[in-house]
């Protein structure tokens, strides 16, 4: 009897306790909840095509086939008139023609593979799609940097900010501040972004935007991910249902042993 209370607790406590452990952050700049967009078709199809227009031209998704595009909702003729280049075809996988030697000459490091980039950037801090999210989000001109864009996420981040101009161009603003750790010493403190150059969307509306290619990222990560949390939903039924027919057997067994 123990052991099955030991058990129901923990199966109670577990689910109640993930959102805490997701969200806890040891530092550095706070990462926003991205919204899940990843069962709204029409939003993954947007998130597509921001990929397509924005992201393949220098990131790779070598584990995708365009074909899977079909899982949400595209036709193989959608997909080949609006998110395919010249010369490919559906069943091909999302590459690059970019020499990786030239995009390390031009931007130091080569882009990254972007097949399952929303499950590498999980971490304590948050999950992938909460670090992409409040990324895509967090650019701002920096002169300094050679790409002439930094990034709060990422500092000194080798990535030029492809996206400008649907967000627009911004600053970002630092205040002086003492160090509360080291006395005499002072921090510089973030304190907001400035707008320099409009873009071609609002704020809501690039915001919606960046949902709708992070939650496609993350689909692209695991394309079964909601077949696999609607099993994972019947197998704790199930479980829940064995564990009450246990719970009654043990009690009828032993309820004649004194």
């Amino acid at each position: 009897m123990k052991l099955l209370k030991k058990l129901v607790a923990v199966l109670v406590l577990v689910p109640a306790l993930m959102p805490a452990l997701t969200l806890a952050n040891e530092g550095g700049f706070p990462l926003d909840r991205a919204p899940d967009m990843t069962k709204d078709l029409s939003s993954l199809q947007h998130g597509a095509k921001l990929f397509v227009n924005y992201c393949l031209n220098c990131h790779s998704a070598a584990s995708m086939r365009y074909n899977r595009l079909r899982d949400i909702g595209l036709s193989e003729d959608q997909i080949r008139n609006n998110l395919m280049f010249a010369g490919d075809k559906v069943g091909d996988l999302m590459k690059v023609s970019m020499n990786p030697k030239d995009a390390k000459e031009w931007f130091g490091v080569s882009p990254p593979d972007l097949s399952v980039i929303a499950r590498a950037k999980s971490s304590e801090a948050g999950t992938g799609a909460d670090y992409l999210y409040t990324y895509l989000r967090t650019y701002y001109q920096d002169p300094s940097r050679p790409t002439g864009w930094n990034n709060m996420v990422y500092a000194n981040v080798a990535m030029p900010h492809v996206l400008w101009e649907l967000q627009g161009v911004r600053n970002a603003k630092f205040v002086e501040e003492k160090d509360p750790h080291e006395e005499g010493k002072t921090v510089h403190k973030f304190a907001g972004f400035e707008t320099v150059k409009p873009g071609k969307m609002t704020a809501t509306e690039y915001d919606t935007a960046m949902a709708d290619l992070v939650s496609y990222l993350s689909w692209m990560s695991e394309p079964v991910q909601n077949k696999r949390r609607q099993l994972g939903v019947w197998v704790l039924l199930f479980l829940g249902l064995f564990l009450v027919i246990a719970w009654r057997l043990n009690a009828s067994y032993w309820k004649d042993i004194k």
